[in-house]
């Protein structure tokens, strides 16, 4: 390990604030360090971890490059330069648009304007309609904050202003469906330390909107408070979200662990970036891999219980 100190030449930053910077957990950081031999911190005189600016901003790049299905393994290594060409190159998903499409949303977060913030995202939802939103709208509104992040528009602080203003809107609008009592009950959660709540979000919003009875435990449930909390609600489908953040080897324990404590009889499934890749699946759980694949495996789970 590096013990150099940091100073005027070296500055740096803590690992706390690195987690709050880049969204990957302290734990995740260290395997890295460990595993693949990035990063690198220096150690300050009290012995902590300290990263300093380059590694910051080739983290940041990886964690935006997972975000759209790229392995830590094979990004961990790479120079900033690659990994920017990778950025650039990186095709887009989703329909209508893209970042240019969602350019609008920069000024307004620069500018700190929420209630222009608030005021525009509500008004782009009632013109789209609630499925079109989540599909289309909100993917291109996340990658567009992604990489004014990543370039340095847009700064930490702003970004979770963003996911804020969408959360309570999608939470809103989720609310205002009113009660739905078809089946099945899907039990919506992340696993412990997965602290990523929008995409969670984002299926609950698509499943209510197909009548699904959804109760959603919010993030960072250890599995066996998931598996009370199925057998407590009599849940049908415990639907489960990744993200890029999480590593797969603890995306698959856990649902390996979850899947054989779970009833049969009970539905497994998971989705998001932590879970992209061919090789990525689990026995016994449903992946969807695209937020359209949340209708379709409805659609089949209450065609095969009927």
């Amino acid at each position: 390990m590096d013990s150099l100190q940091p100073s005027d030449e070296f500055p740096g930053i803590g690992i706390a604030a690195l987690e709050r910077d880049i969204g990957v957990g302290k734990e995740t950081l260290r395997v890295w360090e460990r595993r693949y031999g990035f990063p690198q911190p220096l150690r300050d005189a009290f012995g902590e971890r300290v990263y300093p600016a380059d590694q910051v901003a080739r983290l940041r790049l990886v964690k935006r490059l997972m975000d759209q299905g790229g392995r830590p393994g094979k990004l961990l290594g790479q120079p900033l330069e690659a990994l920017s060409a990778q950025l650039g190159a990186a095709p887009e998903s989703g329909v209508g648009g893209g970042e240019a499409a969602a350019d609008w949303l920069v000024p307004l977060l620069r500018q700190r304007d929420v209630e222009r913030l608030r005021g525009e995202l509500a008004q782009r939802l009632a013109r789209e309609g609630l499925e079109r939103f989540v599909v289309d709208t909100v993917p291109a509104l996340n990658r567009r904050v992604g990489d004014g992040w990543v370039s340095g528009e847009i700064e930490v602080f702003e970004e979770h202003l963003y996911t804020e203003q969408v959360q309570n809107l999608l939470r809103s609008a989720i609310l205002g469906l009113g009660l739905r009592d078809a089946s099945p009950r899907v039990l919506l959660t992340t696993i412990k330390d997965e602290e990523h709540v929008l995409g969670l979000l984002l299926v609950e919003a698509l499943l209510a909107l197909q009548g699904a009875n959804c109760v959603s435990l919010g993030t960072g449930t250890p599995v066996s408070d998931i598996v009370a909390a199925a057998r407590a609600t009599g849940t049908q489908v415990v639907a489960l979200s990744f993200s890029g953040a999480c590593p797969w080897r603890k995306a698959r324990d856990s649902l390996t662990e979850l899947r054989a404590a779970l009833s049969p009889a009970v539905a497994l499934w998971a989705g998001g970036a932590g879970l992209s890749g061919g090789a990525r699946k689990v026995a016994g759980v449903r992946r969807i891999e695209r937020l359209e694949d949340v209708a379709t495996a409805l659609a089949e789970w209450r065609a095969t219980s009927a």
